[in-house]
């Protein structure tokens, strides 16, 4: 036969420009999508061909229809090249270490590797590990990462991904190719929607089949010469325009000399096997050795070594795994080359052999004989059993195709508890799953295969198919009471922590306890989790019953294991409603004991109590727990409660002003959790309060929604609260009063439901604001009421300086300034102390309205521009005047004069946080004040194209996509400004338009933000 040319890249010029111009911007992201044999990875060859060179470095890595439980692997394989581009070690960040027991190859180029790790939990260990592939490549410079068929990805692979995707290295260009039918998630490579950050490139690349004069171009380019239009016309009917598909018919249509036949010689060639033909046809032509050879590439389906294809085909040769001998090439080799030569199999990098496209391999497959197909399957078996270590998905796999029930089971089993023991739990459901979906599996196999099913699911962040599957098999009634029930109470755990759906996860809890009356110690655990108040409608009598009866049901048991989850449980109800032997009781925790799972109990014991004292304003305790548990879970290898410790940080750090790097931080935790959203609702609560603070009203809206402000039974109830008390802010702040206070209905509905008080520290204020607002003074009074009787005697330091603010607000609606004043400065005083500095510079504008409110009344000039200008929580409860008293009792000047001083105190606790809407408030207040106020400092200008503060406020705004209009009513400045705020904007950015502004960055600005005129 004669041999074709080289097919070139027919029919994709416009795709290949678009990829290539990406490539060439980074930091770019591209998404090649298109069926198989489209011609996805010829694109992305003929483009990053003629891109290297020595200042950038191509990387590629392929994910594997079969794989083995090896997260990342894909990404690892591509980064063992990237040595040449790397810097001295000692000038890559410390982080990168961390790659060196996944990647040997760059052990000499990587720095020490962290020890120990930095949190012992896979999720923050897995963050670590993210961080330190972004920097390695980050350090490579201009990289080109090409990541081939994303769809047979693993989910570990795919958040790497993500991660990457989110904020990628400059010089990064990431390509992933992918087949979007076949995808988990349909039409999301990455799992989840991509969201292209600013600055950076993204593309997608659809191919699509080529039209009758591309199918002609390709096969002139395959035969070096083009055929006539009717055979072009009748070649696109029967191929469909898959460059793939019409490469391999051309080449099987060629008769001895080169020549095509006539188009008619088409029809005979049935649709839509034609490319199983055109490989029979290729295959013909070889000899035993060579077709043996082909058969075990395509039984073993992932590219293979030489002495394992051998062994596989049943061909003599050198024993596997070892060499050929010098100077003897087996008959197996010799098979392998007429392949090679042939073109039937292609040699790929490492010295791997397989087929140049899983089309090929499947047409080959299905064409070998079933009894061969079956010797073939246990040759490979008894080859890859050989491999230390061996493969065991392979194993399973093929075991499974042999028709070796009994060896499936067998390898099928440990292949799940390999990928469950390494964190590949999404693996490890598929396998057990294809395990139980075999109806040869014995009776008496079900309940142990189901009950481990349940077990592994319940320590996974992926919980969909988990949970269809758990539920399928749960409507059976092939298990027994006690398979059942333990199942059950994992798929209440799998539904209340990763799905997030609170309701439905206890009523499977509910539902287990009558089939674990015969294991108390396993109905413990679940009364102990109903026992969390945090969680569901039911009030807090119900969760003090059921961890009574949880305590009585240890005394049967007799566990310590048990014991300690229950009292630490127990311990941290207390807690989390302000129990005033709180603290007492968490001394109990048995931190010494010698038992390692004892001690991964105390480990999350110390993660609730963190959890909890965060909620009542305990920052420094919950420092301490927080550190216990990190200590504890180290020591254990308790995973789960320090990866909680690490969400939970981002709340802390939101409530003790430590903002610098807080949105991206959430952000992030929000990518990393996107199939387990309730572990992101704090993230979520940050993002929201941060936006607010910005005044950027969607984003803030957005993300407060989504802290669980509507999930009436499943959100987590202090997070769920602060959220609403953001969101009845929001309203207030945009003149909606209607909304404002069906949002505070929904959550004091809610609080009062629960009957914990103490974690109405910002709820009730909020709504006592609205309803103030809306001239109900006596339900806002009686809501007061309500909070005060319901802290009463609890040790919650937010919720008695909470209390002080609706009592300042009530004072003040009612005309009782002093009383309001010192109410306000108690709220302040206490803040301060907490320490929570943005609910501090709060106070302090609030307890400045009551002071010109005070000056209004007596007769002292204040504008009324003033009181329009207070947070809406403020102008809603219009506090009286009044005196302000210091703390000490003494009188320090006028009402105006401390109102300023407590304003400019305000703006510059506001500013240095970078809460630039409530900032330009205060000084919007100040300018009305007028010029006997304290002169606020002033910014240095900007006269070398660096952005000024205020520059950069309106700079963030208009990248955001605001008006002029809505950038004046954020900043409390008039149009006319921002018109000339903006001009300058684009002027010192050299850009054109309003769409070319990016969001600034710190080196854009002089210096921090500070109180300007």
């Amino acid at each position: 036969m004669a041999s074709l040319a080289s097919p070139a890249l027919v029919g994709r010029d416009t795709p290949l420009r678009l990829l290539i111009g990406a490539l060439t911007c980074p930091p770019a992201v591209i998404q090649v999508q298109g069926e198989a044999g489209i011609g996805k990875t010829s694109l992305v060859r003929a483009a990053i061909e003629p891109l290297t060179s020595p200042d950038r470095t191509v990387l590629i890595g392929h994910c594997h229809q079969i794989r083995e439980p090896f997260p990342y692997g894909p990404v690892f394989d591509a980064l063992r090249h990237v040595a040449a581009a790397l810097p001295e070690r000692d000038l890559l960040n410390p982080v990168t270490g961390a790659l060196r027991g996944y990647l040997p190859e760059l052990a000499g180029h990587l720095p020490p590797a962290p020890s120990p790790p930095p949190m012992g939990d896979p999720r923050a260990e897995r963050h670590h590990l993210f961080r330190a592939v972004h920097a390695l490549l980050g350090a490579a410079g201009m990289v080109v990462l090409v990541v081939e068929d994303l769809h047979w990805a693993d989910d570990g692979t795919r958040d790497l991904l993500r991660f990457l995707t989110d904020q990628p290295p400059e010089g990064l260009a990431l390509v992933v190719t992918f087949r979007r039918e076949e995808l988990p998630v349909p039409g999301l490579p990455f799992g989840h929607a991509y969201r292209r950050s600013p600055g950076v490139r993204s593309e997608v690349i659809s191919l699509t089949p080529l039209d009758v004069e591309g199918v002609r171009r390709l096969a002139g380019a395959l035969l070096a010469s083009p055929p006539g239009l009717a055979f072009a016309a009748k070649l696109h009917e029967r191929t469909a325009g898959v460059p793939f598909v019409i490469e391999e018919v051309v080449r099987s249509l060629l008769d001895g000399e080169g020549r095509l036949p006539e188009p008619e010689a088409l029809d005979r060639m049935g649709v839509p096997v034609l490319l199983r033909e055109a490989m029979a046809e290729r295959l013909t032509g070889l000899s035993p050795a060579a077709l043996s050879a082909v058969r075990a590439a395509a039984v073993l389906r992932l590219p293979a070594e030489e002495p394992l294809i051998n062994a596989v085909s049943g061909a003599p040769g050198p024993p596997l795994p070892g060499p050929v001998e010098p100077g003897r090439e087996s008959h197996g080799g010799a098979g392998l080359s007429e392949a090679l030569r042939a073109g039937v199999l292609r040699e790929q990098p490492d010295g791997l052999y397989g087929f140049r496209h899983a089309l090929a391999q499947q047409a080959v497959y299905d064409a070998v004989p079933g009894p061969d197909r079956r010797l073939t399957h246990r040759r490979a078996m008894a080859a890859l059993a050989a491999l230390d270590p061996p493969p065991l998905v392979q194993l399973a796999h093929h075991a499974r195709h042999a028709g070796d029930f009994a060896a499936w089971q067998r390898h099928g089993s440990a292949a799940a508890d390999h990928a469950a023991a390494i964190g590949d739990i999404p693996l490890a459901v598929e396998l057990l799953e294809g395990l139980l979906a075999d109806p040869k599996l014995p009776r008496q196999a079900r309940g142990p295969l189901a009950l481990r099913l349940s077990r592994v699911a319940a320590i996974g962040l992926s919980h969909r198919r988990a949970v269809r599957l758990l539920r399928h098999l749960l409507s059976d009634d092939f298990l027994s009471p006690q398979v059942r029930g333990e199942a059950r109470l994992n798929l209440g755990v799998l539904l209340s922590n990763q799905a997030g759906a609170i309701t439905a996860g206890r009523q499977e809890i509910l539902a287990a306890l009558p089939d674990l009356a015969g294991s108390p110690s396993l109905a413990a655990r679940g009364l102990a989790l109903l026992a969390m108040p945090v969680w569901g409608g039911e009030p807090l009598a119900m969760h003090e019953e059921w961890m009574g009866q949880a305590e009585k049901l240890l005394v049967e048991g007799q566990d310590p294991e048990l014991s300690a989850a229950v009292l630490a449980n127990k311990v941290s109800l207390a807690m989390l409603v302000g129990s005033p032997e709180a603290f007492e009781l968490a001394g109990t925790l048995p931190v010494n004991d010698p038992s390692i799972a004892v001690r991964r109990q105390v480990a999350r014991g110390y993660s609730n109590l963190y959890d909890a004292a965060l909620a009542l304003g305990h920052y420094a305790a919950a420092g301490r727990f927080a550190e216990r548990s990190r200590r504890v879970a180290d020591e254990t290898g308790a995973l789960y409660p320090a990866f909680l410790v690490e969400m939970s940080s981002i709340r802390l750090d939101l409530l003790t002003g430590r903002w610098d790097g807080l949105r991206e931080r959430a952000l992030a935790a929000v990518e990393m959790t996107y199939e387990a959203p309730l572990l992101a609702v704090e993230a979520r609560l940050a993002l929201g309060v941060l936006a607010l603070a910005r005044g950027e009203w969607d984003e803030a809206g957005e993300h407060l929604e989504a802290a669980g402000v509507r999930d009436l039974d499943s959100g987590f109830l202090p997070v769920a609260l602060a959220g609403s008390s953001g969101l009845v802010e929001l309203h207030l702040t945009r003149g909606a009063l209607e909304p404002a206070l069906a949002a505070a209905d929904l959550a004091v509905t809610r609080l009062r439901r629960k009957g914990v008080w103490v974690w109405g520290d910002q709820l009730v204020p909020a709504a006592v604001a609205a309803l103030l607002k809306a001239g109900r003074p006596e339900a806002a009074a009686g809501l007061v009421g309500e909070f005060a009787a319901g802290i009463d005697g609890r040790d919650a330091p937010s919720a008695h300086a909470g209390h002080d603010l609706a009592r300042g607000a009530l004072a003040g609606h009612a005309g009782r300034p002093e009383e309001a004043a010192r109410s306000y400065a108690r709220a302040r005083a206490a803040y301060l102390a907490i320490p929570r500095p943005y609910a501090a510079a709060r106070a302090a504008e609030l307890e400045a309205s009551a002071w010109l409110a005070a000056a209004n009344r007596t007769g002292t000039p204040a504008s009324d521009a003033a009181a329009r200008s207070t947070p809406a929580s403020t102008a809603a409860a219009r506090p009286a005047p009044a005196g302000r008293e210091p703390a000490d009792g003494s009188e320090r000047g006028s009402g105006r004069e401390r109102a300023a001083g407590l304003v400019a105190e305000a703006a510059e606790r506001y500013a240095a946080l970078g809460a630039t809407h409530d900032a330009a408030r205060c000084r919007r207040l100040l300018r009305e004040l007028g010029p006997d106020r304290p002169p606020a400092r002033r910014s240095r200008k900007a006269g070398d194209g660096v952005l000024s503060p205020r520059e950069s406020e309106v700079a963030r705004l208009v990248a955001l996509g605001r008006t002029n209009r809505e950038i004046a009513e954020v900043l409390f400045l008039s149009q006319r400004t921002v018109d000339t705020h903006v001009a300058r904007v684009l002027q010192k950015l050299g850009v054109r338009t309003r769409a070319d502004v990016r969001e600034p960055r710190p080196e854009d600005r002089p210096g921090p933000v500070t109180p300007e005129s």
